[in-house]
């Protein structure tokens, strides 16, 4: 018996990654599609953070489902900047964030999902994942060395990156099923910016500290990391768990256009705030009369 399918995101942005794995990293754009300028993107994005505060609200009371948002990205194309800009309205309390780096010696003896598992969102809450489970597919991928120090103890180099983006897809659905809405966002710099923001780093003083030489290091993998990447999303972009594709070398444009695709997923839910029972409205009366006599 085959089981249904998990509940489907919906969610209205152009940069959906497509869930027939067509999607095709050097088509993806890395600037704007449409032209708006720096005015009238602030005002889109206080906009579209008054409706994300209010949703979020919503999605606290309700209290039936959770939000996971996943990002990743090669370095500076502005996960943090953008993950602070969204979420500037939200009640932090409705909120926690999470940055996955290098696995500690206790991650390395779990399997590749334990270490963000542990920190998914409960119903109510909002996710973020800054870098997630799918580094297991891309950085690692990109550095297959990273596998001896994970003791696996089947390790078919033919078939683990199949293997694993199996597990995740698993995991995603079944996230889907119990609740958490899913969407994960690729910010996807072109390889100038990423040069031009390196520089930066290094020109002004006050940025000094982003800048880490790995980085650069990293840069000298891009081809590798690029076909990493468009094999990960084709493979794991699904109707309950899409990716988007987000142009990220105009940073207010990359901001606005996260935002609107998670105001129009929470949109889609059907959210309300609880209902008061009849007992208990009947006891709103009483309950004011002794207010009003104190």
């Amino acid at each position: 018996m085959s089981l249904p399918e998990p509940p489907v995101v919906h969610v209205n942005s152009p940069y959906v990654v497509p869930f027939d794995g067509s999607f095709s990293v050097e088509d993806a754009a890395t600037g704007p599609t449409a032209p708006l300028s720096k005015k009238e993107l602030k005002k889109e994005l206080c906009r579209l953070q008054d409706q994300l505060s209010d949703l979020q609200r919503v999605l606290y009371a309700h209290d039936h489902h959770s939000v996971l948002l996943v990002f990743q990205a090669m370095d500076a194309a502005g996960k943090d900047g953008t993950v602070r800009a969204v979420m500037s309205g939200v009640n932090p309390a409705g909120c926690q964030v999470h940055s996955f780096k290098k696995p500690s010696s206790e991650d390395l003896d779990h399997d590749f999902l334990w270490r963000t598992a542990k920190r998914l969102p409960e119903r109510g809450r909002i996710g973020i994942f800054n870098r997630s489970y799918y580094e297991e597919v891309l950085v690692v991928r990109v550095h297959p060395e990273y596998l001896g120090y994970q003791r696996l103890p089947y390790n078919d180099p033919d078939h683990i990156w199949e293997e694993r983006l199996h597990s995740i897809r698993e995991h995603e659905a079944h996230l889907a099923r119990n609740g958490t809405l899913i969407l994960k966002f690729w910010l996807n710099v072109s390889h100038a910016e990423q040069k031009a923001r390196f520089l930066s780093r290094l020109d002004e003083p006050e940025k000094n500290w982003k800048f880490a030489v790995g980085d650069v290091q990293e840069r000298q993998h891009w081809p590798k990391y690029m076909q990493a990447y468009e094999h990960a999303l084709n493979a794991t972009s699904r109707p309950w768990a899409p990716w988007l594709a987000i142009p990220a070398d105009n940073k207010p444009y990359m901001r606005v256009k996260v935002a609107q695709a998670i105001v129009s997923a929470l949109e889609s839910l059907d959210m309300h705030y609880p209902e008061v029972s009849p007992a208990e409205a009947s006891r709103f009366a009483e309950m004011r009369a002794l207010l009003d006599s104190e």
